[in-house]
């Protein structure tokens, strides 16, 4: 079976490009690409094509949720000793990961993206960074009338950022410890929306790209900030 199949998939890499993508919606007439297929009675093609109908806010979203499914198999699923124990629902966190010493909650963001490059400001962080934008996806008010967009200091771990919008790639993330990052101006309980990240985007005393690294902060105990020098 192995060799008939490497002289078929030799012979069908000699074809011509357009006798090659016949084959492939001919294939594809038979066998789905996810579940989601069947599940919505469509095809993956028709829902790519209504993504990309959809506004700038619809592709942030999509672009968000690649990332925290990009974090889970790229990331989790080679990770040893630990278990994802993410309960069903709506958290401040996308991941609760749990190993013999205890537990992790994740939040995964994209890095900033504006007019289709990754945003770039300088102003109070006195070079230029790229940026993060960590507030929560709904907007509201309490009770109180305070803002529920911001996350609050203690609602989550660690911050895991993709840098697709720098590297071209998925599987690229920098992770920095949640009490390092910026207070809100309007109060210090609450984390700032906009987080700098370094330019370009490189792992410092405060950024690491393993995660296993940036747990092991997490748990030192030790006081930082991602304030650039």
């Amino acid at each position: 079976m192995t060799e008939e199949y490497q002289e078929l998939e030799a012979t069908l890499l000699k074809l011509p490009q357009e006798l090659r993508e016949r084959l492939f919606r001919r294939l594809r007439q038979e066998f789905s690409i996810h579940p989601l297929e069947a599940q919505w009675n469509t095809t993956a093609e028709d829902i790519l094509e209504a993504i990309s109908r959809g506004s700038d806010l619809t592709h942030r979203g999509v672009r968000g949720m690649l990332a925290e499914a990009s974090f889970a198999s790229n990331v989790i699923e080679k990770l040893k000793g630990w278990k994802d124990v993410t309960p069903p629902g709506n958290h401040t966190f996308d991941f609760l990961l749990e190993d013999g010493v205890g537990s992790v909650r994740i939040q995964v963001k994209n890095q900033r993206l504006e007019g289709g490059k990754p945003l770039v400001r300088r102003q109070k962080y006195f070079k230029p960074v790229y940026i993060v934008e960590t507030q929560k996806t709904r907007s509201g008010q309490d009770s109180g009338e305070e803002k529920t967009r911001p996350y609050r200091f203690g609602e989550l771990d660690l911050l895991a950022v993709c840098l697709y919008p720098s590297t071209g790639r998925w599987d690229t993330f920098l992770y920095t410890v949640a009490n390092w990052l910026l207070p809100h101006e309007r109060n210090n309980a609450w984390i700032a929306t906009l987080q700098p990240i370094p330019m370009p985007p490189e792992p410092n005393d405060v950024w690491t790209d393993g995660l296993e690294t940036g747990i092991a902060w997490l748990r030192s105990g030790v006081s930082k900030t991602v304030m650039p020098d």
